[in-house]
């Protein structure tokens, strides 16, 4: 589906700019332990934006519904689990920190039924 494509350039687009705005935009601003976060949120949406361009490319070629279900987690994994990180590492509220392991449950989510999808159909 060419959302999954879309939002996986956008998402990458994001990932270094705010990869690039955390190393040189928030350096001496928040803690060493905050910026740690940041990149942290940083790494995960980068990965998580392959796996989106992955899921396109792959629902490009092949109608199901494991495909589309893992494009929406893996999407939904990045608002939730970067999102949460972004958010906590410059505000220190940790209601935020508390939301990161739902985004983590999303991806975990998103890479099962991305194997299920490819068992399936490759």
């Amino acid at each position: 589906m060419k959302v999954f494509l879309v939002l996986g350039i956008i998402n990458g687009f994001l990932a270094v700019a705010l990869g690039a705005f955390g190393a040189h935009g928030l350096e001496g601003k928040i803690s060493e332990k905050a910026l740690a976060t940041w990149e942290k949120a940083v790494n995960y949406q980068m990965f998580h934006t392959m796996a989106l361009l992955v899921t396109g490319l792959l629902a490009s070629r092949f109608q199901a519904a494991s495909l589309t279900t893992a494009g929406w987690l893996f999407f939904v994994g990045i608002l939730l689990f970067s999102g949460s990180l972004y958010i906590y590492a410059t505000t220190s509220i940790k209601f935020f920190a508390m939301v990161t392991p739902l985004g983590g449950l999303a991806f975990l989510a998103g890479w099962i039924a991305l194997g299920y999808a490819t068992i399936k159909l490759v």
